[in-house]
């Protein structure tokens, strides 16, 4: 019997797949630029894999977070034509990457994407330490399906958006039901109870999500999609619009359109402060700085708006910035991809210090964030809170119980150029307790800045490297009772900057001027002419104990190729020796011979003067780190 149903199974599977619509280019590419990614993922597939096609493949599952087809598509448009994918691709394969928890792929292209290395795992070990608090968390519904997300405090109930009005038409994007409000009350373990479609009055057959209430529970705001399309470039899109809607003698009535919505943008994720004056939400109108800002607009007493106000580059990136959340001592929420996080949305805080300035963003770790978008976070005055995040492959609503963490000892700075003050991404820094053991090292990010989590009582050393630079140091205590914050600026110098028979040229490689060293004809031994040569590079390398050099030798080319090569080979060796035995750790040098073939001076038919051959006769010293 089981057999039967087997064969039965596989012969409907096959009927379905023979009976499956084919599509051309042209359906496939109408269904993308429509935003039907299910349907436009379903016909790509059946297509020729070119550039396009692979692209917009990779891109319609990833859009839909279905993160392992995406790699599947993505991963074979890089693997045929890599050099010509646009940037922006980097990015989005490098997220769904981590979504599956490949991070040491995805760290590799979002490195290529950004011009420095990232390691999400380490950065985020780091900053789940520092961070002020921890969470516990718990779903608020056994059905993992039902798409809730856009949660927001509604007195003592809670109202969010969902896909639960299974009833009504799919939406093409991911053939969803289109959302709707819901409300519903949150039981003792967390779980959403009583829940109910919240008015008619407000519930249309648009998209409904992202409420926000006044603290009288009379006024809202909220996000519904556009009536119409609107071409944007090459596609058309249903903006998302804030409404404001009253609520008058038991309806809510007089639904109207925010005067800063647009047709030609989107205005979604709005948070009204518990004052009423001012309301936060997300965009990407013009004079944003990447997909979506987060903004806000002061409400005046006579009901009117003012113009739109980006809170700047602290909190917005070039990617997305969203669900702005504010705390009564104004504290900021919200989620993000273009901060460092742990791949895709994370959520981040950010203290305020004016009504359009906050104090540098905040991962809240590990407890919290996934590998996929982790968003809409809110909390409320007893430290009671919720937020979304589809981890499991759709949108979820969950609860958290916010603990502190423990006592920190917590020392921050930044790594800078001594000359310049510019940041140095890529830098290193290293944490040593006070007997020189290396407790742990990090990479720096694009901000330049780094942490570590130390202990009380104890003595440390902080070193930074970064290559073509004398390391910097720096030692603190914690002898200090209460958490200990310790910002330190280590500033580096290049070698360029420090000495002056040391130079960088064009190409890049940073060498040591000196001298050259002469040898006999057909000999290797250090004359002393250049030992004298030889103790300037001592002195040099005794000075910077950190630096390492390549001792390169070449000869002119009046003899064979073999020969020269030979030669150059024990003219560097020998070299590199007589550093050794003046006592520079073997493990800094390195030596190479490139016998005849890098001449300063070409000489056609080995037609050189004894000058010109004397200047091809040369040794080089270049600094590898």
């Amino acid at each position: 019997m089981k057999k039967f149903y087997y064969i039965l199974f596989v012969f409907c599977s096959i009927t379905t797949l023979f009976a499956q619509k084919k599509f051309s280019v042209k359906e496939a590419n109408t269904l993308f630029a429509g935003k039907s990614y299910v349907k436009a993922a379903e016909a790509y597939e059946q297509l020729p894999q070119s550039k396009m096609v692979l692209q917009n493949l990779g891109d319609s599952y990833y859009y839909n977070f279905q993160m392992i087809n995406a790699v599947r598509a993505y991963g074979q448009l890089f693997f045929t034509h890599k050099d010509s994918v646009k940037k922006e691709v980097f990015f989005r394969y490098a997220n769904a990457l981590k979504g599956t928890a490949d991070f040491d792929k995805g760290d590799a292209i979002m490195s290529e994407y950004l011009g420095f290395d990232q390691n999400t795992p380490k950065f985020m070990k780091n900053v789940t330490r520092n961070t002020p608090s921890s969470f516990k968390l718990e779903m608020m519904s056994k059905n993992k399906t039902n798409g809730d997300f856009g949660i927001s405090f509604f007195g003592d109930k809670v109202v969010f958006a969902s896909v639960r009005n299974a009833v009504e038409k799919a939406y093409g994007w991911n053939d969803r039901p289109y959302l709707d409000l819901f409300s519903a009350t949150v039981d003792s373990k967390g779980q959403l109870s009583n829940v109910v479609p919240f008015s008619s009055d407000i519930n249309t057959k648009k998209h409904e999500s992202n409420a926000t209430f006044s603290a009288d529970l009379k006024t809202m705001y909220f996000n519904r999609s556009g009536e119409k399309r609107v071409k944007v470039g090459e596609e058309k899109i249903a903006m998302i619009k804030i409404y404001k809607a009253e609520f008058v003698e038991g309806k809510w009535t007089n639904v109207t359109m925010m005067p800063f919505s647009s047709d030609a943008y989107s205005v979604e994720h709005p948070f009204l402060t518990k004052d009423g004056t001012k309301l936060y939400f997300a965009s990407d109108m013009p004079g944003s700085l990447g997909s979506f800002d987060i903004y806000v607009v002061d409400i005046n007493d006579d009901g009117t708006y003012s113009v739109p106000r980006n809170l700047g580059e602290t909190v917005n990136t070039s990617q997305r910035e969203q669900f702005p959340f504010l705390t009564a001592d104004g504290t900021l929420y919200f989620a993000s991809d273009g901060h460092q996080g742990n791949g895709n949305l994370d959520v981040f805080m950010a203290m305020k210090i004016s009504d359009t300035e906050f104090d540098k963003p905040l991962n809240l770790g590990s407890t919290i964030n996934s590998e996929m978008d982790d968003f809409n976070f809110i909390l409320d005055e007893n430290d009671k809170g919720y937020f979304a995040s589809n981890r499991t492959g759709d949108d979820n609503l969950y609860t958290f119980v916010r603990e502190d963490n423990k006592l920190q000892y917590l020392v921050e700075g930044e790594v800078r150029d001594m000359k310049s003050t510019q940041l140095l991404p890529g830098s290193t820094v290293k944490l040593y307790d006070e007997a020189g053991n290396l407790l742990e090292e990090v990479l720096v990010g694009k901000d330049g800045t780094f942490t570590f989590n130390t202990e009380p009582n104890k003595k440390y050393k902080i070193m930074a490297f970064k290559d073509f630079y004398i390391p910097a140091e720096a030692t603190f205590d914690t002898s200090e009772k209460g958490k200990v914050y310790i910002d330190l600026q280590m500033k580096v110098e290049s070698y360029y900057d420090a000495e002056d028979i040391i130079n960088k040229k064009e190409d890049g490689t940073v060498l040591i001027d000196l001298e050259n060293i002469y040898f006999d004809l057909d000999k290797w031994d250090i004359k002393p002419q250049a030992a004298e040569v030889l103790t300037v590079l001592l002195d040099i390398l005794k000075k910077y104990p950190y630096m390492e050099i390549q001792i390169g030798s070449h000869t002119d080319t009046r003899a064979s190729e073999m020969y020269n090569l030979r030669l150059s080979n024990k003219r560097a060796a020998s070299a590199l020796e007589y550093l050794v035995q003046n006592g520079i750790d073997r493990k800094r040098l390195r030596s190479i011979g490139y016998g005849e073939s890098k001449p300063l001076i070409i000489c056609p038919n080995n037609d050189c003067t004894e000058q010109e051959h004397a200047t091809n006769r040369r040794c080089t010293f270049m600094i590898l780190k």
